[in-house]
């Protein structure tokens, strides 16, 4: 999102200047990373505890950074725990700030809502719902689409990707037990172990497993490699998107991959386990709002997909709905009609909206 945002700010700017926190596709779109990425890939109460000293040392040099160069605007990106605080005092201080990817806080800890009003001037919401929240919250807000929806096309082709992965013949289910260590330590076992379940069903299935990076791929092999039973199945370092496009059905990780899986218009099981003692937290204050998880169900208003969280994810709740998957063609051809309606309604052009908000907010829009 940030390389796309700053790709189409440069198109009508083209000497804009973009510093901060960047990954490497903002940093090839021309951006200055004062900080890796990385130290804000966390989440959870218990893993954001462990690296808190970390985020705020790396906060206040952010901010001292930030004052010094006096930028026209500040543009945070997710991270909302990060970015927020930081947005509030660059506020107090004069500074326009946006703040683009909004939480969720529609879903849970809606008080954040009071927060958010004091900390940015514009919040560009990725989704429908959620401008309207802010509106009634008398929050500035624009709707500019989801990016991922214009990247994606409406439909794809699955033997294309295929062909390009070397695949031949037979049935193809993605695993996506997520990006984060965190994720696929609590996750890698119930995976394989629903994998195993599921091809002892279906002789002709083939699982294709992507991850982030080489780290998290030697994990899932260390752990395929305990589990002491053989698979028909091929890991991938990158690729995820190939992966999914070639897959017939996919078992996944909540959260963003649920929307890529959506837009590739694949049939789809979630799951997902968060730290014990953050669950029972947000249980026991009535922090969590929201009775639906993935985003699909999210955005649909009911349960298209299957999702089994915490408990729930069982190996035979997980095999039994891949299974259902591959054998009823009927339903999931009324959920491809569903997701093409909710791509539909996420395609804006999101990019170049949110540039158009942006440099309206600073006044460059009229040519300042």
């Amino acid at each position: 999102m940030g390389a796309s945002l700053i790709n189409a700010v440069k198109q009508r700017y083209p000497d804009a200047e973009f510093f901060g926190v960047a990954g490497p596709k903002m940093i090839e779109a021309g951006a200055t990373s004062l900080f890796p990425m990385e130290q804000l890939s966390v989440m959870g109460l218990v893993e954001v505890l462990k690296h808190l000293p970390s985020l705020l040392a790396m906060r206040k040099q952010l901010f001292n950074t930030i004052l010094e160069r006096q930028p026209d605007i500040f543009i945070g990106i997710d991270a909302p725990d990060f970015n927020l605080a930081l947005e509030k005092k660059l506020k107090h201080k004069g500074i326009k700030t946006v703040h683009y990817v909004s939480p969720s806080v529609w879903a849970w800890r809606q008080w954040r809502v009071k927060k958010i009003a004091k900390s940015v001037d514009l919040m560009l919401t990725l989704f429908p719902f959620e401008a309207a929240f802010y509106e009634q919250h008398n929050v500035e807000a624009t709707f500019v689409g989801h990016p991922l929806a214009d990247m994606i096309p409406m439909t794809t082709d699955a033997q294309q990707a295929r062909d390009e992965l070397g695949l031949g013949d037979g049935r193809f289910v993605a695993l996506l037990p997520g990006s984060r260590m965190a994720e696929l330590e609590r996750l890698s076992d119930l995976f394989i172990e629903s994998a195993i379940e599921c091809a002892s069903k279906h002789e002709d299935v083939h699982f294709l497993v992507p991850f982030a990076n080489e780290k998290t791929r030697q994990y899932f092999q260390r752990r395929l490699d305990a589990n002491g039973m053989q698979l028909p199945l091929t890991l991938y370092t990158g690729q995820s998107r190939t992966v999914m496009q070639a897959s017939d059905i996919i078992l996944l990780a909540s959260g963003t991959a649920a929307l890529e899986a959506m837009l590739f218009k694949k049939p789809m099981v979630v799951a997902y386990k968060l730290a014990d003692f953050t669950m029972w937290f947000l249980k026991k204050f009535r922090i969590l709002k929201s009775s639906l998880y993935s985003l699909p169900n999210i955005l649909a208003g009911r349960e298209i997909v299957s999702e089994y969280i915490q408990a729930d994810a069982t190996t035979h709740n997980l095999s039994s709905a891949l299974l259902k998957l591959l054998d009823d063609e009927d339903n999931n051809t009324q959920l491809i009609a569903l997701y093409n309606d909710i791509h539909t309604s996420l395609k804006q052009d999101a990019s170049q909206r949110a540039a158009d908000s942006i440099l309206g907010l600073i006044g460059s829009d009229s040519g300042d």
